[in-house]
């Protein structure tokens, strides 16, 4: 399941989990929490959807089918996240937590610094989270300019995490159960990013939902993604499976 917002442009959000989902070969469900205006350049409107209409589209989506992994996008407001952190304790959900504040395209896609609220609520109930640089430090309170500051800051938040390294020379910093490990990958110039971190994460959840461990479901999404970037179409990449 992806609990997440609206992308028009299908580069990120639910949309494109969906398709990542059914690339790594898992089917999916999508529960909305906005809809936005935005291009993969250009970010306009954000239209959050109530937390009680989250919460009905949840249960609807939980009375008939057996979900255990999720993965979260933009939850725009601390009254929607509050919500999905109950429901994430109320049916035992495996969350993965793509902690979205800003869009690629440079539009603000949440109320207000939402990093205290998740680090109360959210983060403390799930499994994973997979920040950038600019969320990592927001979640943290540090700043992170190299690799040592992306372990200390991965220390800090409150659950297991992949700080991911495309804003810091490709290095992927992965800490499970307090175990630190490095993936740096080749930076690939291109304007084809966006809702990379939308297909991370859904990656993530669909190789965990495959009986993958969290490591090898990292390491898998990292490869799919990078994949994708490096042959244009993120959104639509079949896996190897």
């Amino acid at each position: 399941m992806s609990i997440a917002g609206v992308d028009p442009s299908a580069g990120a959000g639910v949309f494109a989990d969906l398709k990542t989902f059914q690339a790594v070969g898992v089917y999916g469900t999508g529960i909305v929490t906005a809809l936005t205006a935005q291009n993969p350049y250009k970010f306009f409107s954000t239209h959050p959807i109530s937390p009680n209409y989250i919460e009905e589209q949840i249960d609807s989506v939980m009375d008939s089918y057996d979900i255990k992994f999720i993965k979260t996008g933009m939850l725009y407001s601390p009254e929607i996240i509050k919500l999905v952190s109950k429901k994430i304790k109320q049916y035992d959900l495996k969350a993965v937590v793509d902690p979205v504040m800003v869009a690629t395209s440079g539009g603000d896609l949440t109320k207000e610094d939402i990093a205290k609220v998740m680090n109360k609520y959210l983060l403390p109930n799930s499994i994973l989270t997979t920040p950038n640089i600019s969320e990592a430090e927001k979640l943290s309170g540090i700043k992170i300019s190299n690799k040592e500051d992306a372990i200390e800051a991965s220390k800090k938040i409150k659950c297991d995490s992949l700080i991911t390294g495309g804003h810091l020379d490709g290095i992927n910093t992965i800490n499970i159960d307090g175990e630190i490990s490095i993936q740096k990958q080749e930076l690939i110039e291109t304007d084809n990013l966006h809702g990379t971190g939308c297909n991370l994460s859904a990656a993530i959840t669909a190789y965990l939902a495959k009986n993958n461990d969290l490591y090898n479901s990292i390491t898998k999404a990292l490869d799919y993604v990078y994949e994708g970037i490096k042959n244009g179409n993120h959104g639509t990449l079949i896996a190897k499976l």
